[in-house]
């Protein structure tokens, strides 16, 4: 076999729809990667459309449209893997890149080594019924009136408010995943999300407020957001934050509420539970398989099912059907996330997580919804249980080290005493290690609910879902004045 198979620079591999008439070029590539002495060969196409807009009062103050197409060719040759990534998506320019990354590992294409290829198995479309995803979308027009309204519901129910900005974000992609192992898969994505943020002053107190809330695979998503209900929580928030004390410092429980409280597990917890993080050597829960990292009440998932979560899929970058991975059962460690190359290298089988951000990403084991599992107590019985600690409504951004020391800002909190929520405070931000924190986790209410985010690692920002019932810490470092 020779490269002369894809040496013609004027055809094109696509511009086209991604289907099963890319089958034999597809195959050639592949071919020419195994035949290099590859053991495996992955290609991902992709195209994409996105769309994000920002009103700021009453009027449209950003429009950023982009669009994208191209290719990331992988190949592993035993524990070690050279990827590249291309938008010359002509024969030729893929050949070129495949070389690039056979370059990598020492290999060069065209002689036949132990040369094995059965072929691509038959094509895996789960996006056969979202082809008109794109075009059923919101155009400008709808948006734009959307967004205002936004902004003047804002107004209408808080006068206090210097600052109003709504603003929506639209991700679209079509992929198609081909490996020399025979997956050969199609899907298409649409994510949404539409925010909101305030800022209210008066005299000389100020607040700042804000939500956001995404779904995948809805085209009709922002149709259906309720503006109203939207903006009440969000000036309910800055108006009693507004005149909020700063928190005194100190060791004290801490009720976390449901929904966005989450992103302390996702952050400072699950990023250690992917294989990515095993093969840096930085997990503390390397060897932790079947051992008690939490307290017994403490159950968590990984999945990409629910209906129309930030983070489910119907394939993952790899082209592998998503699990329901249980992470964490009455407080023993049961899985970690693995992806393709997490299970080639540290030997935990794959679960469905391979996930990038683009085209230009390897894929790596990442986060989809992940959350605690809600257990049987009330919110209010986690409340009526702490004499003297803090209730954190509202999380904010915060930082993680790479083994789970964390600190995250707390955007509305209240001080809890004598087992009620007293005045409301501010300054406060939450302050620990995931291996120390999770034995302290003693209480699980009944209230589980899942809130949309973005995770930034090392295959890019994806889209993710966090969240958990209302919990109890029973012991945190809570920093403030």
């Amino acid at each position: 076999m020779t490269n002369s198979l894809l040496s013609k620079q004027s055809e094109n591999l696509l511009f086209h729809t991604f289907d099963a008439t890319l089958k034999p070029q597809i195959e050639e590539l592949l071919s020419i990667g195994k035949a290099a002495g590859a053991d495996l060969v992955e290609i991902f196409l992709e195209k994409s459309d996105n769309l994000s807009l920002l009103a700021e009062q009453e009027d449209i103050s950003n429009v950023s449209p982009s669009f994208g197409i191209g290719a990331g060719i992988r190949v592993f040759l035993g524990k070690k893997d050279g990827f590249v990534s291309t938008n010359d998506l002509s024969k030729a320019g893929l050949l070129y890149a495949l070389n690039q990354a056979l370059g990598m590992l020492g290999l060069v294409s065209g002689s036949i080594n132990n040369f094995r290829f059965a072929g691509l198995a038959n094509l895996k479309d789960y996006g056969s019924k979202k082809n008109n995803w794109l075009t059923h979308s919101p155009g400008l027009d709808e948006l734009t009136i959307k967004l205002i309204d936004a902004t003047n519901t804002l107004s209408a129910k808080n006068k206090n408010l210097q600052v109003r900005r709504a603003s929506y974000s639209r991700n679209w992609q079509e992929v198609l995943v081909a490996a020399s192992d025979g997956v050969f898969a199609r899907d298409i994505r649409l994510h949404q999300t539409v925010g909101m943020n305030v800022i209210a002053q008066k005299d000389k107190s100020r607040s700042t407020s804000a939500r956001r809330y995404g779904s995948s695979s809805n085209p009709d998503d922002l149709r259906n957001w309720n503006i109203g209900e939207s903006a009440d929580e969000i000036n309910e928030s800055a108006q009693k934050m507004l005149y909020a004390d700063y928190v005194d410092a100190g060791q004290m429980p801490v009720v976390l509420a449901n929904k966005f409280g989450g992103v302390i597990f996702h952050e400072a917890c699950g990023h250690l539970l992917e294989t990515t993080q095993l093969e840096r050597g930085t997990s503390p829960f390397h060897d932790s398989i079947n051992k008690p990292i939490a307290h017994k009440a403490v159950s968590a998932v990984d999945e990409g099912l629910s209906n129309h979560a930030f983070g489910s899929l119907s394939m993952d970058d790899e082209g592998m059907e998503p699990q329901n991975t249980l992470l964490i059962e009455n407080g023993i460690l049961k899985r970690f996330l693995s992806d393709r190359a997490g299970c080639l290298r540290t030997g935990h089988p794959r679960t469905g997580s391979g996930r990038r951000q683009n085209f230009s990403f390897a894929a790596a084991s990442r986060m989809r919804n992940t959350y605690i599992k809600q257990g049987n107590y009330t919110p209010e019985e986690l409340i009526k249980s702490v004499d003297n600690g803090l209730y954190c409504k509202s999380m904010g951004g915060g930082s993680v080290g790479p083994t789970g020391q964390f600190n995250f800002s707390v955007d509305e909190g209240y001080l809890i005493k004598n087992g009620k929520l007293d005045q409301p405070v501010k300054g406060a931000t939450l302050i620990g290690e995931a291996k120390e924190i999770l034995p302290r986790i003693s209480m699980c209410a009944n209230d589980l609910d899942l809130a949309a985010g973005f995770c930034g690692s090392v295959s890019g920002s994806i889209n993710v879902t966090v969240g958990q019932p209302h919990i109890k810490v029973d012991s945190i470092t809570v920093g403030g004045r």
